[in-house]
């Protein structure tokens, strides 16, 4: 049997994303611990493209695709950005932080990644790219008052402005799913295109 691991590129978030996103949680989770299933705070990254099960063999090639898309992109900057769910605040179903900063530039890395993946049998996404970090999911069977609270607790918390996601490279990484969550380990680590000089 060919070995297989779940695997996804991402963009890592620094450790002052990490501790604002670990502060927004415990404010979140208050009142709503067992209504949403949500993320460790240390594992929160953004996700640029999910690959699914993918043999390790294949693993440098994606690697080498990747890296042919990240040449032609700068280094550049990203910031957290408000809160807010899917489908919307009303009926959550995803409860997400926001990212602003340079957003074009974000989008033409993930068409590159999307363009360079396609020759090896990852089809592109259906839908278009919209940049979150997940914080948590809401579970089925929940009152709908109770996920209503929700969606409005999320316009009440201040999330505070500029705090920096530098991008400077983009990672492959392994997923394993564990019951007490999964685990991601790096499989390899992509730098954008160097500055000159």
């Amino acid at each position: 049997m060919m070995e297989e691991f779940r695997a996804f590129i991402a963009i890592e978030l620094p450790p002052p994303v990490h501790e604002e996103l670990s502060r927004v949680i415990a404010e979140l989770r208050a009142g709503h611990e067992r209504s949403v299933k949500w993320v460790d705070p240390q594992l929160i990254h953004l996700t640029l493209k999910f690959l699914g099960n993918t043999r390790f063999e294949k693993a440098p090639e994606v690697t080498e695709a990747i890296r042919q898309a990240a040449r032609t992109i700068k280094p550049f900057l990203l910031e957290m950005n408000g809160l807010g769910a899917f489908p919307n605040d009303r009926t959550p179903r995803v409860i997400w932080a926001g990212v602003s900063g340079d957003i074009p530039t974000l989008q033409a890395l993930q068409k590159e990644i999307e363009r360079a993946l396609t020759p090896l049998g990852f089809a592109p996404e259906g839908k278009e790219f919209s940049p979150h970090l997940t914080l948590g999911r809401v579970r089925e069977g929940i009152f709908p008052k109770e996920r209503a609270e929700l969606g409005k607790k999320l316009g009440m918390i201040e999330m505070p402005k500029g705090i920096a996601i530098p991008v400077t490279h983009i990672c492959l990484m392994k997923s394993t799913l564990t019951p007490k969550g999964p685990l991601y380990d790096r499989v390899s680590v992509i730098p954008l295109m160097p500055q000159a000089g």
